[in-house]
């Protein structure tokens, strides 16, 4: 299984604490690929700087330790997001629907707005 992790699944998991639940902790340590997108970077960095989020660290490095692929954004996947139905307004959610959607991955997430999309869950 090749998966998408949503915003705050990398930050639970990067936390090591228990807000991830065992399951995904255990699907993304067994799974073939983990991608971690731009958007969720691009998000990470706009949070921490608007002072909404503590992130101390190198997120690339973290990536890198932890076997996650980054996923850049393509332009397919900036048109595809515009296209989606509007059953959800964040953005970034847009963007990891459009980018599970076209990469065939499944994105792991805890927002049950999320599954309103035609993409692929495993939900938290």
């Amino acid at each position: 299984m090749r998966l998408l992790l949503d915003t705050h699944i990398l930050l639970w998991w990067l936390s090591s604490g228990t807000r991830l639940p065992k399951g995904a902790r255990t699907a993304i340590a067994e799974c073939s690929a983990a991608y971690v997108s731009a958007a969720t970077a691009w998000e990470i960095a706009l949070k921490s700087a608007a002072g909404k989020l503590e992130f101390r660290g190198d997120l690339e490095e973290q990536l890198k330790v932890n076997n996650f692929f980054p996923l850049p954004i393509s332009v397919a996947h900036a048109v595809l997001s515009a296209k989606l139905p509007r059953h959800h307004a964040d953005p970034f959610d847009r963007m990891l629907v459009a980018q599970a959607s076209l990469e065939s991955l499944t994105l792991v997430t805890a927002d049950p707005q999320l599954a309103a999309y035609e993409v692929q869950i495993l939900k938290t």
